[in-house]
């Protein structure tokens, strides 16, 4: 059994905190980079351009990314021969989210309760997702997800005979429907499978993955190819503007399902698609 210092997980998730919101992950510093190079629109390159300034800026100045922080998100790899010393594991990410959203001076926008709307004052609580695992490690994921793109987000319960043509309609169509408002261009997280909370989580755990690594099952692979190029037909364009760059990735994760259905969500998120990882 390994001992982790519970004050080591408040200081690592406050650093994740602060550097995910000021600093661009590499798979997606050089996505944005590959798409200014081949965007075919004059306006779309345009901002493209600008919007590498501000990621350029935001890194130099210390200044978040965009104004609005995100709610953070964890996917917690909690390795059954872990023992955290010093408090729960749920109260150190906590805590840690608390610092790292005051003293990193992060917007707060987390609200106590979803009808009445008083405002927590440090982001907390994160939305945390757990899974045990082999070992004797703790791998965290930070995901702070901005509400732009978080309320374009949809499910879909397709029929089992909707088929994979189903789940291209149903990708195009949550795609459409944000437009401009999810800040292209995005990343498409998609989740086939489960039920109806385990393929938003797979969808959302999907904006994860570095966007430069495709999956690992052949057909989901070619059908993270169509999609994308499909979505870049649209023509939404950065920021909505128009051209040839609507999507940066589309990464889609699978989990088996009950003969009568076929659970689809898509997660969508902006440009920046925060994220980043360390393990203890």
């Amino acid at each position: 059994m390994r001992i982790i210092e519970a004050e080591k997980i408040i200081d690592t998730v406050k650093e994740m905190c602060i550097e995910a919101n000021h600093y661009l992950a590499p798979d997606m510093d050089a996505a944005m980079r590959r798409a200014c190079q081949q965007e075919k629109a004059p306006l779309g390159k345009q901002i493209l351009e600008q919007l590498g300034e501000n990621l350029r800026i935001a890194g130099e100045d210390m200044i978040p990314i965009c104004q609005d922080t995100g709610m953070a998100v964890f996917f917690v790899e909690l390795g059954q021969d872990v023992h955290v010393e010093g408090g729960l594991l749920t109260d150190a990410i906590n805590e840690g989210v608390r610092r790292g959203y005051v003293d990193g001076f992060l917007r707060k926008s987390v609200v106590r309760d979803p009808i009445y709307r008083e405002n927590t004052k440090d982001n907390t609580p994160a939305v945390i997702h757990y899974d045990i695992v082999p070992g004797d490690k703790i791998r965290l994921t930070i995901a702070p997800k901005g509400f732009g793109s978080e309320n374009m987000s949809r499910v879909f319960m397709l029929k089992p005979a909707d088929g994979i043509e189903g789940v291209k309609k149903a990708i195009l169509t949550a795609v459409r429907d944000a437009g401009p408002n999810a800040c292209p261009p995005m990343v498409v997280g998609v989740g086939i499978g489960g039920t109806f909370e385990k393929c938003a989580l797979l969808s959302k755990k999907a904006l994860t993955r570095p966007v430069n690594q495709r999956s690992e099952i052949p057909y989901v692979a070619e059908l993270e190819e169509e999609m994308l190029e499909k979505i870049n037909r649209t023509g939404i364009g950065p920021g909505g503007l128009g051209g040839t760059t609507t999507a940066l990735a589309v990464n889609i994760n699978t989990y088996p399902t009950h003969i009568a259905g076929l659970p689809v969500a898509v997660n969508i998120c902006c440009h920046v698609n925060r994220h980043c990882v360390r393990e203890l």
